[in-house]
């Protein structure tokens, strides 16, 4: 039997075509609002052709354009998901008295469900992305996903004589080949990375490995979306009609 042919769960599949997350796939599909080939399908686990129509009925697509995503320009000290012992978690900037630019007010339903897409150590500081939208999740740290990070890097030490070549293509981490990256020196003590993968500390790490220290780690941009002026500790809505990841 060819893979067009393979039924897969209905949620698991509108996930892999980016119509929403798997939660919010079974979410709808337990409230009536998923239709395969015309037909509401309200069972969960339910198994459909990969080759499927799939649809949302209205109320499910007027939740998706009212789903929130905020950007925060992370300080030092704060920790991206579940708070460590003396340290706070990023969402806690999230509030009104650093909501910067003219935009609506932050209402109590937009931190329901909203959750870090990606990770952002306690000693690295910049753009950080928190959303109620799985697309976006999927998007950005998905395994299929191949959005590119942007990073500005303060670093001491002396460079290995092939310190360059490695950092760009050649190092591994936990016994695993890392993807090719983008590294240039802008000044004499800064570098730029441009990653399509996020390994733990994997910038640090792969400093150390060709004799760099860092001292400073900024990120400065997530696929199309740039961290831009957005002042330190400060955060703003991501504008779905003129931003995109």
């Amino acid at each position: 039997m060819s893979d067009s042919q393979v039924p897969l769960r209905l949620s698991k599949l509108m996930s892999e075509r980016g119509i929403c997350s798997r939660r919010e796939a079974d979410e709808y599909i337990a409230q009536g609002l998923v239709r395969v080939n015309g037909v509401i399908m309200k069972e969960l686990g339910t198994k459909v052709l990969p080759n499927v129509s799939i649809t949302l009925e209205a109320e499910a697509m007027r939740n998706q354009k009212s789903l929130v995503t905020i950007i925060l320009n992370k300080p030092i000290g704060y920790v991206s998901g579940q708070p460590e012992p003396g340290y706070e978690p990023a969402i806690r900037l999230v509030n009104d008295r650093n909501q910067y630019g003219q935009q609506r007010v932050l209402q109590r339903g937009d931190l329901i469900g909203i959750a870090p897409i990606g990770r952002l150590d306690i000693e690295s500081q910049g753009l950080l992305v928190f959303s109620q939208d799985g697309r976006i999740a999927k998007k950005i740290i998905g395994e299929e996903s191949d959005i590119e990070k942007e990073y500005i890097v303060r670093v001491t030490g002396r460079l290995s004589e092939d310190g360059l070549r490695l950092l760009n293509h050649g190092l591994e981490l936990d016994g695993e080949k890392l993807r090719p990256s983008k590294v240039a020196w802008l000044n004499d003590d800064q570098l730029r990375f441009e990653l399509k993968e996020g390994k733990k500390r994997q910038i640090r790490r792969m400093c150390e490995i060709v004799g760099l220290t860092v001292t400073g780690l900024k990120r400065v941009r997530i696929g199309k979306l740039k961290l831009g002026e957005l002042p330190e500790g400060r955060w703003r809505f991501m504008d779905p009609l003129k931003e995109e990841i």
